[in-house]
């Protein structure tokens, strides 16, 4: 089969599931669900997957809410990749329904091509993206054994063909003090909110001293039980960002010397650590961009290099993937250009008919670059010895 005659097929293939692939992105919108709480989406997910035939492992690698759904005998082994939690409050405001539902309409129209076109697929549900570090756990886990490269489209107010994924850790702050009657005997008390609160003005005097490509960003979680109380307890979470991992380092001393002065200055403990696994920043493998922006092209999508004005600057878990398996994590247009995403006017769009558009598109585009790699396992070749440099 040809290569033109094989992506027409992957279109089609999708075309015929657009109802039911619109139908699980609209209900995981509904159903909002933190990190690995997804159980909702998880079930919705795989049971779409089994109807189609395909092979399920549910609750995969000891992790609740992934799994895997696989098709095809021998090949090139190529994975896309679903997403499904959400966030706090504002629930998906980051799509990722949107992703969900694409990566599922691209597994489903190249599982139904698969034994013709001699290759094998992967459809992997990751949990607890945003923060949980799903991937990095299924990564450890041996999810990814043997897959040759991975793929994904994230929501997004641009069409672009990359995010600013750097590198990020999360930090977990706990301040110990001593309790007193904040009246009747302060001075019997170690104010636990006070280290905290130095903590984060040290910290926010040190944000004039990083390079501009690095973020430190905070939230006080626990502060206190009532005002005549001193707290003898309090809490905070903290991200680090940098573009590198060796950066990364660097720069959490730093922060932690902010966060260790003001519990010093306050005369409470500290206690400081990372809870969730730290997230690399993100390799985005030209090869399967070049592939990926020309299959772009046959949806009416034209794809952009980031310019500053429309960098989408943030982190994923995708990025360990990307450092083991080249790997792509292209940003697909569902909202105008001034609405950004982790807002609630986002995650409207999520569910518009400009978020719909983008399932059906998202799948098209993956399924045809799956399509290259399966008839040109050239490209595959390419991609690996771009990302054995990429490593030096």
């Amino acid at each position: 089969m040809t290569p033109e005659l094989a992506k027409q097929q992957m279109a089609a293939e999708v075309d015929a599931r657009a109802a039911r692939l619109l139908g699980v992105s609209h209900q995981i919108h509904e159903t909002p669900e933190l990190c690995f709480e997804e159980h909702t989406a998880h079930d919705l997910l795989c049971t779409v997957l089994e109807g189609e035939g395909l092979e399920v492992e549910r609750s995969a690698f000891d992790l609740d809410t992934a799994f895997v759904a696989r098709a095809g005998r021998a090949g090139p082994h190529v994975a896309v990749i679903c997403e499904y939690d959400a966030l706090p409050e504002i629930g998906h405001a980051c799509g990722h329904n949107v992703i969900a539902s694409a990566g599922l309409g691209a597994g489903l129209a190249a599982a139904a091509l698969a034994e013709e076109l001699g290759g094998r697929i992967s459809i992997i549900g990751t949990p607890a993206e945003e923060g949980g570090g799903g991937k990095c756990y299924l990564l450890e886990r041996g999810a990814f054994d043997g897959i040759r490269a991975a793929m994904m489209v994230h929501p997004a107010n641009h069409e672009l063909m990359r995010m600013n994924a750097i590198a990020v850790e999360q930090l977990e702050v706990a301040y110990a003090g001593k309790s007193a009657h904040a009246s009747a005997s302060p001075h019997r008390g170690r104010n636990a909110l006070d280290g905290a609160v130095l903590g984060y003005m040290n910290v926010a005097a040190l944000r004039q001293h990083i390079r501009p490509d690095e973020r430190i960003h905070g939230i006080f979680t626990r502060a206190g039980d009532k005002p005549n109380i001193v707290p003898h307890d309090a809490a905070a979470e903290w991200y680090v960002r940098s573009p590198r991992l060796d950066s990364l380092a660097e720069l959490r001393e730093r922060v932690v010397a902010c966060l260790e002065a003001g519990a010093a200055a306050a005369g409470v403990d500290i206690d400081c650590r990372s809870e969730a696994p730290i997230y690399a920043n993100l390799i985005d493998n030209q090869v399967l961009l070049d592939l990926y922006i020309h299959n772009a092209a046959e949806t009416g999508r034209v794809v952009h290099e980031p310019e500053s004005a429309a960098a989408v600057v943030g982190s994923t878990d995708m990025g360990n993937v990307s450092h083991v398996v080249p790997s792509i994590h292209p940003m697909i247009k569902i909202a105008p250009e001034h609405v950004p995403i982790h807002t609630p006017e986002f995650a409207h769009y999520a569910k518009s008919p400009d978020g719909d558009q983008a399932v059906l598109d998202g799948a098209k585009m993956m399924a045809m670059t799956v399509a290259d790699l399966w008839l040109n396992p050239e490209a595959l070749d390419l991609a690996h010895d771009e990302l054995a440099l990429s490593r030096q």
